[in-house]
């Protein structure tokens, strides 16, 4: 490990990781208040988008030692790019985050129109990031967390052997639905703010439609807890009106499938630009407790 952001977020360590498809990734891996004296194995909170969550989530691990909260003791991994690419973490993320073959809402084509008439984006800009959207792979991308980095980091790290957790937001949060759906992975509880859920088709309702009666094994079956910020569902922008909607109806479908007991949601007052580090501290507080 580097010492890279060592002094500016507390107790954090850099390192880059080639994933075998040839991705090099960014991981800042941040300790929580008393762990070098510590002797405790922790459980792994991962994450994603980490050149822009970074600076908002990492600081909150001192809520660890807050006496008016019961934050169970974790390890932070953020995981972003590396390099060159760092820059272009917002195209890179799409490969990335969202499942193979997820389709492009409506609201999402017209919001990039609209930024191509006012100038935020040019052609070329969007060009780009709709190409990225029809070459995806959430599943590479959730295989490298799960079967490449995870047992890196349990070699360097005091890991325990359960309770381990992952955070995504907005496109992040539509991956972090997916891999709670598609299970097999070593979370046991997942966060999910407002997921980018962004077309009526997506495949996420498929897979919530197709998911297994409920049975003895269900409980090892993760928490999950999704939320959404008020001015998505309420405010006057579209696309995020859009999302809002999808949102609420995946919800639906999981209360509707008897999935109610591991499920928890909170609506924020923050917009969808603020609203990461209110999501990933709702997401603590109801999923990783003493």
């Amino acid at each position: 490990m580097s010492t890279m952001l060592h002094g500016c977020l507390a107790d954090t360590e850099y390192l880059e990781v080639t994933s075998r498809s040839g991705h090099r990734f960014g991981v800042w891996v941040t300790t929580p208040p008393g762990y070098a004296e510590s002797t405790e194995a922790m459980p792994l909170i991962y994450v994603l988008d980490g050149n822009w969550t970074v600076g908002y989530t990492a600081p909150l691990i001192v809520t660890q030692r807050d006496p008016y909260l019961s934050i169970a003791p974790y390890i932070q991994v953020s995981v972003g790019y590396a390099s060159d690419e760092a820059s272009d973490w917002s195209r890179l993320r799409n490969r990335d985050l969202v499942p193979s073959g997820e389709p492009v809402g409506d609201d999402v084509v017209a919001a990039l129109e609209s930024a191509r008439e006012t100038g935020t984006m040019s052609q070329e800009d969007i060009d780009a990031y709709l190409e990225q959207l029809s070459d995806c792979n959430a599943d590479a991308f959730l295989d490298f967390l799960a079967n490449e980095l995870h047992p890196q980091l349990q070699s360097r790290l005091r890991v325990s052997d359960t309770g381990h957790g992952l955070f995504g937001y907005s496109y992040g949060g539509l991956f972090a639905l997916y891999a709670w759906l598609r299970g097999g992975t070593p979370f046991a509880t997942v966060g999910a703010g407002t997921p980018g859920i962004s077309s009526v088709d997506s495949q996420l309702f498929d897979l919530i439609r197709t998911l297994p009666e409920r049975g003895d094994g269900d409980s090892g079956t993760p928490r999950l807890h999704v939320t959404l910020n008020r001015v998505e569902l309420l405010g006057d922008v579209p696309v995020y009106r859009g999302i809002a909607r999808n949102v609420l109806r995946a919800l639906e479908e999981l209360r509707t499938n008897g999935r109610s007991d591991f499920l928890s949601n909170s609506m924020l007052d923050e917009t969808h630009a603020t609203g990461v580090q209110a999501s990933f501290l709702s997401y603590l507080k109801e999923c990783h407790v003493r």
